[in-house]
């Protein structure tokens, strides 16, 4: 997951740009279908550039959501419960997420920027507290003791 991230950094700005916008765009399209109102091309590419920016953003949260869970299972399996997983998980990731945009300050057309280690890291606690509520609900079973 970390190189996943790490190949997305890399991307030039125009180039990350043009493939968040065409999911962007697929979007608003296939939304056009479902709902069948037939708007045009025109119309559709300004509803595209409307979402633009939140598609960018899930892009981040969800990123760092797999990178919580990825890192969060092996840390429980390994004895690490409780307080002690959300803390470290949540560490290794926030650390992760901001050398990311460090790297991603080197790549042209890009730059680091703080809002979006923020971004991260609410991606990070969901993906941490998923994985612990999932440990506590499916693993923790006190009457079978």
């Amino acid at each position: 997951m970390m190189y996943i991230i790490y190949s997305f950094s890399a991307q030039p700005g125009a180039d990350s740009g043009q493939l968040s916008f065409e999911i962007s765009y697929d979007i608003v399209e296939i939304k056009d279908q479902i709902l069948e109102t037939g708007y045009s091309q025109d119309v559709l590419v300004q509803q595209a550039y409307g979402i633009h920016y939140y598609v960018r953003k899930a892009a981040h949260i969800t990123e760092f959501f797999l990178l919580a869970v990825a890192v969060s299972f092996p840390l429980y399996v390994y004895g690490i419960r409780g307080i002690w997983l959300i803390l470290l998980a949540l560490f290794i990731c926030a650390a992760y997420a901001g050398l990311d945009e460090y790297h991603q300050s080197f790549s042209y057309g890009r730059g680091a920027t703080i809002v979006d280690v923020g971004i991260d890291c609410i991606g990070i606690l969901l993906g941490v507290l998923l994985v612990q509520a999932f440990n506590w609900s499916v693993l923790h079973q006190p009457h079978r003791r």
